[in-house]
């Protein structure tokens, strides 16, 4: 009985300790750090321009 219950111990440990490595890999691994950085600010600069849009036919509706 002890044995199998650490065995499962071991097991669910095994399991975290890969989630945990697996958590930190990027899907994108073959960009450059400010290849990233460019396609995230480019990213971000239309998520923002698209807020403002909304922003401003939101206030015009008032």
């Amino acid at each position: 009985m002890a044995c199998e219950n650490q065995q499962e111990l071991v097991r669910q440990k095994n399991m975290k300790k890969t989630q945990e490595i697996s958590k930190g890999k990027r899907k994108e691994d073959s960009l450059t750090t400010s290849q990233r950085k460019q396609r995230d600010s480019e990213l971000m600069q239309q998520k923002q321009k698209a807020a403002n849009q909304k922003q401003s036919m939101h206030t015009r509706e008032k």
